[in-house]
C-alpha cells in the first residue's frame, strides 16, 4: 500500500514537473513589435522567370543534378483561384546542372496550384526531387515529386490527390524532421476548412506518411503568401522543429517530430491573426521569426 502511494505520489509529482515545464517553454519565446523593414530585411528576393507565372518564383538549387526550377505555361482553365487568382500553372521546368532545360506538361485536367517549385534530395539517393503541389479538377491537390530519370523529367512520387474537387493543400516546409537523416515533406491538408498538418517520408519512389495531426492552417484564402510557417531547432537538440498556425491563425505552435511522435515545444499568441509569410532571422541556436499581422504590424518571435 505504501509502495503504491508512493508510486502515485511520484507519477503525480512528475506530471507537475512536465506541465510546469511545457509551460515554461511556451513562454520562453519572446513576441516583440518589430517593423516591415526588418521583415523586409530578412526576406528572400526569389528571381523570376520570364516564361513563368505573373506570380511565380524561380527556384534554385546550389547543389545536385537540378540547379534550377518554375512553373510556366499559365492557364485558367482551373478555376479554384484559391491562391490569388484563377491562374495555374501548366508546365514544370527544370534546369539540369549540364545547363540543358526540361520540361514536363500536365494533362488537360490537371495543373499546378502553386507558386515556385521545390528542391531537395529526399531520399538520399544523390539526385534532386522536384516537390510540386499539383491538383486535379475532380480530386483536389497533392503532393507530387519530380525528378530526371534517363534524361528526361518525369513523376517519381505522389501523396496521392485529396479526393475532392477544389480542396487544396499547402507544404509548411521541407526538412530532417524526424532526425533519422532523410528530409520529410511537412504540408497542410484544406488549411481553410479545418486543416491536418502531414508528415510524409519518401522511400523506394513511394510517399508514406510518418505523422499527422488535425488543427492547423498555413494559408488564409486568395492570399499569395504561403510560407506562414518555418523551419529551425527550436529546442536545441540538433534536430530541426516547425512553427505553423493554428486553425485560426492567431497562435503559432512550435512543434518537434523527434524520434516519430509529435511534440508540443511552445504555444504563442498573438494579437492578431498571422497575414504575411514567415522568415527567418539571427543565429542557427536562436533564431528569430519575423512576420505580419492582420492588424498592419509586425512582430518578431525570438527564441531563446
Amino acid at each position: 500500500m505504501v509502495s503504491l502511494h508512493r508510486a502515485f505520489f511520484f507519477l503525480s509529482s512528475l506530471a507537475l514537473l512536465t506541465a510546469l515545464f511545457m509551460e515554461h517553454s511556451a513562454k520562453a519565446g519572446t513576441l516583440t513589435e518589430s517593423t516591415k523593414d526588418a521583415w523586409l530585411k530578412a526576406a528572400t528576393s526569389w528571381p523570376k522567370a520570364k516564361d513563368g507565372l505573373p506570380d511565380g518564383n524561380i527556384a534554385q538549387g546550389l547543389n545536385g543534378d537540378i540547379t534550377a526550377a518554375w512553373y510556366s505555361a499559365p492557364t485558367t482553365r482551373y478555376r479554384h483561384g484559391v491562391i490569388g487568382d484563377a491562374i495555374e500553372a501548366t508546365q514544370l521546368n527544370v534546369r539540369a546542372r549540364n545547363g540543358k532545360t526540361l520540361s514536363l506538361t500536365l494533362p488537360q485536367t490537371e495543373v499546378f496550384e502553386d507558386r515556385t517549385p521545390r528542391l531537395a534530395d529526399l531520399d538520399g539517393d544523390g539526385q534532386t526531387e522536384v516537390i510540386t503541389i499539383r491538383s486535379s479538377n475532380r480530386g483536389g491537390g497533392s503532393v507530387t515529386l519530380y525528378a530526371v530519370r534517363n534524361g528526361q523529367l518525369q513523376e517519381v512520387g505522389s501523396t496521392g490527390f485529396i479526393g475532392r474537387a477544389n480542396r487544396w493543400l499547402n507544404i509548411a516546409g521541407i526538412a530532417d524532421y524526424l532526425g533519422n537523416g532523410m528530409q520529410q515533406v511537412a504540408y497542410v491538408e484544406t488549411p481553410h476548412i479545418g486543416g491536418t498538418l502531414r508528415l510524409y517520408e519518401f522511400n523506394d519512389r513511394k510517399m508514406r506518411q510518418a505523422l499527422s495531426k488535425y488543427g492547423f492552417s498555413n494559408h488564409a484564402i486568395g492570399s499569395r503568401n504561403l510560407n506562414l510557417s518555418a523551419t529551425a531547432d527550436m529546442n536545441g537538440d540538433g534536430t530541426l522543429d516547425l512553427l505553423v498556425p493554428d486553425t485560426s491563425r492567431s497562435t503559432l505552435h512550435a512543434l518537434s517530430f523527434r524520434g516519430g511522435s509529435i511534440q508540443q515545444l511552445g504555444k504563442f499568441r498573438l494579437p492578431a491573426p498571422l497575414e504575411t509569410d514567415i522568415h527567418t532571422s539571427g543565429s542557427k541556436a536562436s533564431p528569430t521569426f519575423l512576420f505580419g499581422l492582420t492588424n498592419g504590424r509586425y512582430y518578431q518571435l525570438s527564441m531563446p
